[in-house]
């Protein structure tokens, strides 16, 4: 396998507005860090920049709320209706992903049969593979460093998330993706994208089969449901893509307690995995767990390290 670290997480919100309220929200119940923050001014308006986003660092991991701004907000432009198109309910946009340099990484893709989108303007930076080629997960392929990225800083401490905030979070454990069937999951994310399948096991809270696949420094769970009317079938049905996130805490009733103190309903179970009631976390699903998964790796980012991909044998 070709091990892809984890660069950040996307979702879309329609409103700048509504944008800003996700922010506060994850500065203040998360103690998230802004490592940069994109606004729009006079002259990025005039070069033609759509939107607005800040890069929020909790612990390793990099969270990026997107809303269309100036040109972004016209009904014209395309930036702003992708975002406002995926901008509902528990339907986050996607991952970034880090490598080394973009044609051996573009190579890799089309010879395993993917299409991919070049945003004018970007070519040197990213690409993309569309959320309808991925089970509803957008893919960045990205080289370079985000701007202002701590993670590439000496002196980088993201224990300190666990050692000095109420959460306690140690690390992201895994990103769930919602799935109509596990064959499915593993024809895209095991054989296609080479990521191998390191568990299975069932999540009771989710009424849902799991299969863990190593993307790099995360584990993807594909999550099949297991009956057809739970909100895990329903998610498969009309949205698609990521379910949820899991932190794993250094103690889950230390966090529960947190989260309560700040006024936050706690859904399900302190000894497996428990959230922030989504309707309070902006229709978003974020578990935490104090509980080790066998088999899963050691927490911690390796954006230090990205991927190379060999050139597929015959490619240009």
């Amino acid at each position: 396998m070709v091990a892809l670290p984890l660069a950040h997480i996307s979702w879309a919100v329609a409103d700048n507005d509504a944008r800003k309220a996700v922010d506060a929200f994850f500065l203040d119940v998360f103690g998230a860090e802004t490592a940069f923050e994109m606004l729009m001014t006079p002259d990025m308006a005039k070069a033609g920049f759509d939107r607005e986003e800040r890069l929020m660092m909790i612990g390793d991991t990099m969270l990026i709320p997107i809303a269309p701004a100036g040109p972004g907000e016209s009904p014209e432009s395309s930036t702003g209706n992708m975002l406002r198109r995926n901008a509902g309910p528990n339907r986050w946009l996607g991952v970034a992903l880090r490598v080394a340099d973009l044609p051996s990484t573009d190579a890799w893709f089309r010879a395993k049969g993917f299409t991919l989108h070049y945003d004018p303007g970007m070519e040197s930076h990213y690409f993309l593979v569309g959320r309808g080629q991925a089970l509803g997960v957008r893919l960045e392929l990205m080289v370079g460093e985000l701007p202002n990225d701590p993670r590439l800083k000496a002196g980088w401490r993201p224990e300190r998330w666990r050692d000095e905030h109420p959460l306690g979070i140690e690390g992201l454990q895994s990103i769930g993706v919602s799935v109509p069937d596990l064959d499915t999951a593993r024809g895209l994310f095991e054989e296609r994208l080479e990521w191998p399948e390191i568990g299975r096991r069932r999540l009771d809270r989710d009424d849902a089969d799991c299969a863990a696949f190593l993307m790099g420094d995360t584990v993807i769970e594909a999550m099949q449901p297991r009956a057809p009317d739970s909100p895990l079938a329903r998610h498969v049905q009309d949205v698609k893509g990521i379910y949820c996130l899991t932190f794993k805490v250094r103690s889950a009733d230390a966090a529960a307690e947190y989260l309560r103190h700040k006024g936050l309903s706690v859904i399900g179970d302190l000894g497996d995995r428990f959230a922030i009631a989504p309707e309070q976390a902006f229709d978003r699903l974020i578990y935490f767990t104090e509980q080790e998964v066998p088999g899963y790796p050691p927490l911690g980012s390796k954006l230090r390290e990205p991927a190379e991909f060999p050139i597929p044998a015959g490619a240009a």
